[in-house]
């Protein structure tokens, strides 16, 4: 039996997420991308916007975006 999670997305999973996407925000070029195990996902575009949209939409939460060069931005989203 499949138990529904309100919560759910995708295939059973429960607790909190974690990616991290790292952009060139002068190019909108996404560098890198790393996810909790188990973190529900879509797929990648090259278009760092189009990523975080995508992951937005699915109801991560923007935790933060952090600068590690003039010209990367590492940002921080979560799912509950």
């Amino acid at each position: 039996m499949i138990h529904q999670f309100p919560n759910q997305i995708g295939t059973a999973w429960h607790g909190t997420h974690v990616i991290l996407i790292k952009c060139n925000h002068q190019t909108n070029e996404v560098l890198s991308f790393y996810k909790s195990d188990h973190a529900p996902t879509e797929p990648i575009s090259t278009k760092c916007a189009e990523t975080l949209s995508r992951f937005i939409s699915i109801g991560y939460t923007l935790i933060g975006a952090y600068p590690l060069s003039p010209s990367e931005v590492q940002y921080l989203l979560i799912y509950r």
